[in-house]
């Protein structure tokens, strides 16, 4: 991508404004919790420290509106007490450049390291640092600062009270997160009736599981809905698949298929009843026409084998959805459940060294995370000298703009920088002329900065231009209630606004993170994981008791971290001004295809798994070890941008012998795993194949003249050995269930693929072709 489509794109997204759901009662809190701090502060103390306490009961509020599954009151007390000891220390430095530059940088350096532990730390430091700049010139004195700063503390303990007081919806996100699993699932089983091997996104799930790992305060008082749903929706995924795939459960046509259909859209509207009755915490009504689906004894009869199992286990698992859900049914016997299988999340102090340590894990060259820290330090110094340099008299207006915008990556920054400064004039604007119309005292500007702030916190999550507008407006009415007029902080706002996105812009430009370069190591890091998972899967069937096999739950979870790290860094990818290195977006994309193909084809194997009394396969242990081994040799020569080879696993396939297999799910999903595995190695084989000549194009001195021709060589033009005259592979003598390698999906092979081994064939015939066949 160009540097011009960049900076087109990252402009259109700074300024675009999405529809949100909005949280009126939530933002009508933030702002009640505000006001009382600004009222208390003005009545005892006066408009200077009012100013201060209303900065840490702002920044308070923002902190409990972050995507974060920690209680609220934590998050609010957290980032009062941390802005008042960043004022605190600020001010003492405040008199000495070098002291201050050297506090700033610190400062900012650990905000932008604060980014490891997590986006709502880093937010709440980054936020924190850019309101110290502003803050440390209110006091006046070492005991007004103290005072200051116990002022930001008890405004977040204001807003730490509402919330505890007057909860909105306080299970409202772990609620969310489940009921978006199960709506994900819900969907799913819809689009599996039209396209049985439709793509999931496992995102919902993870979401969901990260939702789940509670402080013991919060596993004592969590709703009965939120208890043991997330771990059965996990187990329901693969079931689907499995059901409504043909390689492993019924034909494409046929009473089969059509009770199946049945099937599969009776678990989504069940499905999609719990998920109603979670989010909104009532109830659940249960469709009869789904539960008779289910209940009737026609499936037993028409079902057999792996899919008669498959909708055994689905009806299982959706009724042990119902009766967390609330409602009671009696179509089938429900699982026991693990209730000792806890996530727990560790409390606010001890993730302090939970924090210090993937901080500290990032200080090594070339982390993203050290390259942002950095960056935002050097910005920060140095908009603060320029800001300093510059005849205004308020210098810190540069170095708070760029580390409010500044974010790991390229186009967050850009797109944050263009709305900063956008919002910044609309916001200044608006309340300069209010401020001119209206002239306002001391709490009349102090009821307008309420406003604002509470405007901010209905529309934040529309859009950094709303909200950044807000804020703008927001501190010109604070700044006036301190004592400012609006003609010394409007102008002098706006363009040293300006100079600090500007900077920030520029840093990234010559100091970047780029994630492009990175791609094949997370490629490689998602091949290295589905290898385990594959390996935990296939050796499960070698010992179906499982003594000393790696968790198979485990491996499917870091697959799927992988995979997400993926996304995260193809989406990024996609946004940068720089170009691929031996890595395109197509064959990414290709790639992408063929990883998510040989995850399914595990997570088919994984949905039928034996029981611990089954009939071991021994040669399903060969096939793991081969599979682990060969991942682990693909993963590095991904990295090292050569194309993988699975020698190694298609010998392990060949000796299978098949005998002592209990179904048809493991040995055919062993032959569909390295079908996917040929795929990600043609993705990956970008080299151009060579041109064929036309027949009657001239020969060069490197093509061998008609007469020179050896009788065995091919005649220019006809078809290849072991191919039709259209150019098609002739059909081999392959045994039945042998793998073919390079197919695109289960049981259809590409047309025209290559057998292992054979040299790519280099395009269709041409009408020259085939006039002279």
């Amino acid at each position: 991508m160009s540097w011009f489509r960049a900076l087109k794109d990252t402009t259109r997204s700074g300024l675009s404004v999405e529809r949100k759901r909005l949280e009126p009662l939530v933002a009508l809190r933030g702002a009640a919790g505000l006001a009382i701090v600004i009222t208390v502060s003005l009545t005892f103390f006066g408009p200077a420290v009012a100013a201060s306490s209303a900065f840490g009961a702002f920044q308070a509020a923002i902190a409990t509106f972050q995507r974060s599954w920690r209680p609220r009151p934590e998050l609010a007390v957290a980032s009062g007490a941390s802005l008042g000891v960043s004022t605190f220390l600020g001010y003492l430095t405040g008199g000495h450049l070098v002291l201050f530059l050297a506090l700033l940088v610190l400062w900012t350096f650990l905000a932008g390291l604060s980014w490891a532990a997590g986006p709502t730390i880093g937010i709440i430091a980054s936020s924190n640092v850019a309101m110290m700049l502003v803050t440390i010139t209110l006091p006046t004195s070492v005991t007004a600062a103290a005072g200051h700063a116990a002022m930001m503390v008890f405004g977040g303990l204001v807003q730490a009270a509402l919330v505890i007081l007057f909860p909105v919806r306080r299970w409202g996100a772990h609620r969310d997160a489940l009921a978006d699993a199960l709506a994900a699932e819900a969907d799913y089983a819809r689009r599996l009736r039209h396209d049985p091997v439709a793509p999931f996104d496992g995102e919902p799930l993870m979401l969901a599981r990260n939702a789940a790992a509670l402080t013991p305060r919060q596993a004592r008082t969590r709703p009965a809905q939120l208890r043991g749903a997330r771990g059965i929706a996990e187990r329901i995924r693969p079931v689907l698949a499995s059901l409504a795939d043909p390689a492993v459960g019924v034909p494409d046509e046929g009473p089969e298929r059509e009770r199946v259909l049945e099937l599969l859209g009776a678990a989504g509207s069940i499905l999609d009843a719990a998920a109603r009755a979670i989010r909104h915490g009532a109830p659940v009504k249960v469709p009869p026409a789904a539960v008779a689906t289910f209940k009737t004894p026609d499936t037993g009869a028409i079902l057999s084998g792996p899919a008669k199992r498959a909708a055994a286990r689905l009806g299982s698992l959706l009724t042990d959805v119902l009766e967390t859900a609330g409602a009671r049914t009696d179509t089938q016997h429900p699982e026991p459940r693990n209730e000792n299988a806890q996530l727990s999340r560790p409390t606010l102090v001890l993730l302090l060294p939970i924090a210090a340590g993937a901080m500290r894990r990032e200080l090594y060259r070339g982390s993203p995370i050290l390259r942002h820290a950095i960056r935002v330090s050097a910005v920060a110094a140095v908009g603060y000298l320029i800001g300093t340099a510059l005849p205004f008299g308020h210098g810190y207006w540069a170095p708070m703009a760029a580390v409010m915008v500044m974010r790991p990556d390229f186009s967050q920054t850009y797109s944050r920088a263009v709305a900063r400064f956008g919002g910044t004039l609309i916001g200044v604007a608006l309340a300069t002329g209010l401020v001119q119309l209206a002239h306002p005292d001391t709490r009349l500007s102090a009821t307008l900065a309420v406003t604002c702030a509470g405007l901010m916190y209905l529309v934040m999550r529309t859009g950094q231009l709303a909200a950044q507008a807000c804020i703008a407006a927001y501190v010109v009415f604070l700044l006036g209630m301190g004592g400012e007029a609006w003609g010394q902080t409007v102008p002098e706002r706006v363009v040293l606004t300006l100079v600090g996105g500007l900077l920030a812009m520029l840093a990234y430009a010559v100091y970047p993170a780029w994630e492009t370069p990175r791609l094949r190591t997370r490629l490689a890091d998602w091949l290295l994981a589905l290898g385990r998972y594959g390996a935990a899967v296939i050796g499960r069937y070698a010992d179906p008791g499982g003594g000393n096999l790696p968790d198979v739950r485990e491996a499917l979870l870091a697959a799927r971290t992988a995979e997400l790290a993926w996304q995260e860094a193809a989406s990024r990818a996609r946004t940068e001004p720089v170009r691929h290195r031996g890595l395109s977006r197509a064959a990414a994309d290709d790639a992408e295809h063929a990883l998510r193909h040989i995850g399914r084809v595990e997570m088919l194997m994984e949905a039928h798994l034996p029981e611990r009394d089954a009939t071991p396969v021994p040669a399903a242990a060969r096939l793991a070890k081969a599979l682990r081994t060969a991942t682990e040799d693909g993963a590095r020569a991904v990295r090292e941008r050569r194309v993988p080879r699975w020698q190694a696993v298609r010998d392990a396939l060949a000796d299978w012998d098949g005998e002592g297999v209990p179904d048809r799910v493991v040995r055919r999903g062993a032959g569909l795993l390295l079908e996917a595995l040929e795929d990600l190695s043609d993705a990956l084989d970008t080299d151009v194949p060579p041109i064929t000549l036309k027949p009657d194009a001239p020969h060069t001195p490197d093509d061998p003249k008609p007469d020179d021709r050896r009788p065995d060589d091919p005649k220019p033009g006809a078809p290849k050995p072991g191919t039709s005259k259209s150019g098609a592979q002739k059909p081999d003598d392959r045994k039945p269930g042998a793998p073919k390698p390079g197919a695109l999906k289960p049981g259809a092979p590409k047309p025209g693929a290559p057998k292992p081994g054979a040299q790519k064939p280099e395009g269709p015939p041409g009408p020259e072709d085939r006039a002279a066949q």
